[in-house]
């Protein structure tokens, strides 16, 4: 009994983590097609994520970007040792973003942000050999954000505003590796969590010393996300005194960790802009995942993690070939958070190489259409999660990670 109670209690606690350990780039058509740089780019209301300071600089007075992307993602695992070989099965993404902005006066601009930085499916093959970890898993993350931009002078503005999160969670995995009932179909869970929301905020600052060059800053605070009263139910359970599993309820914190990009644009030979950001993710605060049921039965669990902070390098060009069609053409690393032994199949996530283009059409003088696309190739892994238990030993889960993504997406632009 001791050995189902942890194997369900972990089990909940990796319903969560993939949140945690899947962050997901997806937060504009323009930035995104230049290596999602913006943190210096001012050309649309897509400031409104990347340094809300800048949308005072927009020369419209109504400035609206809304679009979306589909994600088609693919992870490969082998196990050389064991023969077993499984792949993914995930349901296509669909982040979306909104960002609108008002300008109140030469000096002051307000505006309204709506993203999904969190959010993606995982859905491996039935029966595959990690399925005591995880079968599949549904996260979506809403961020919405109202915005203040100052400009203190031609050269300096300050911007940012409140942050309210609101998400929901949905897990499936096996309870261990074996058990099953009288029919032969594995005992298995599945968590459910909604309604799961909290306040963050965000400050940002834009420097242009030059008419052809900015320098920006934005700092997105952490957020706590925490699951009240969630949902887990319990199928295929052993009719029997040592299997005593009923539904109950758990509540969990997951934090959402900070962020701090800087960067840089640089306009040169008249139609050419160059963009740079590094960005800094305080990952390091995510230790554990603490879980409390409300069953008293069921211990209250602590679930390492010791994520650790990771930088992504982003580069973009754009290049305006004339009034219609603007061009643009990137590139970012991203370093992964896990460290080793703590690999968990529910987020195969480890260093990244990713590609980018896009481009917009100029329909009018008010309205564009932005297109973007982005492929992207992690880092072949060899890696292993040793904290799971059964009869009080480690069993580590390790194998060959091979994972890949590719996302096109299209929005719009209006202005006026």
């Amino acid at each position: 009994m001791k050995k189902l109670l942890f194997l369900a209690v972990f089990m909940l606690a990796t319903a969560v983590t993939y949140a945690g350990g899947y962050r997901v780039s997806l937060q504009g058509q323009r930035a995104l097609a230049m290596g999602h740089t913006g943190v210096a780019v001012v050309n649309s209301a897509e400031l409104g994520f990347f340094n809300p300071a800048g949308l005072v600089y927009l020369e419209n007075k109504i400035n609206i970007s809304v679009g979306g992307f589909g994600v088609f993602s693919d992870v490969v695992y082998q196990n050389e040792q064991t023969g077993d070989v499984a792949r993914t099965n995930s349901p296509v993404g669909t982040p979306l973003y909104l960002y609108a902005s008002y300008k109140v006066t030469d000096w002051l601009t307000a505006g309204l942000s709506v993203y999904t930085p969190y959010g993606s499916s995982v859905e491996w093959e039935d029966d595959w050999a990690g399925s005591h970890l995880v079968n599949n898993i549904d996260l979506a993350a809403i961020y919405i954000q109202p915005l203040l931009s100052f400009k203190l002078n031609q050269y300096f503005s300050v911007g940012g505003g409140p942050i309210y999160v609101t998400g929901s969670v949905n897990f499936n995995r096996n309870l261990n590796r074996t058990l099953s009932d009288i029919d032969g179909n594995r005992s298995e869970v599945t968590v459910d969590a909604s309604g799961v929301s909290n306040w963050g905020w965000s400050a940002s600052a834009m420097f242009s010393p030059a008419d052809n060059l900015r320098i920006g800053f934005n700092y997105r605070s952490e957020i706590i996300l925490e699951a009240k009263d969630g949902e887990a139910d319990f199928e295929n359970i052993p009719n029997s005194p040592a299997t005593p599993f009923a539904d109950t309820r758990f509540d969990a914190e997951l934090p959402l960790p900070a962020e701090l990009t800087v960067g840089l644009s640089y306009e040169f030979c008249d139609k050419w802009l160059f963009a740079f950001d590094y960005n800094m993710t305080f990952w390091s605060v995510y230790k554990s995942l603490d879980i409390d049921f409300a069953n008293p039965s069921i211990p209250d669990s602590k679930n390492l993690r010791m994520y650790e902070d990771s930088s992504v390098y982003r580069f973009g060009l754009q290049y305006e070939t004339n009034d219609m069609f603007t061009l643009r053409a990137g590139y970012y690393f991203d370093e992964s958070p896990v460290q080793e032994g703590f690999f968990a199949p529910e987020t195969p996530r480890n260093d990244s190489n990713n590609f980018t283009a896009g481009l917009s059409v100029n329909v009018n003088d008010h309205f564009a259409i932005d297109a973007s696309f982005l492929y992207s190739r992690f880092k072949e892994v060899n890696a292993s999660y040793d904290s799971y238990l059964e009869n009080g030993q480690a069993v580590p889960f390790g194998g060959t990670y091979k994972s890949s993504a590719f996302v096109p997406g299209i929005g719009i632009t209006y202005k006026l």
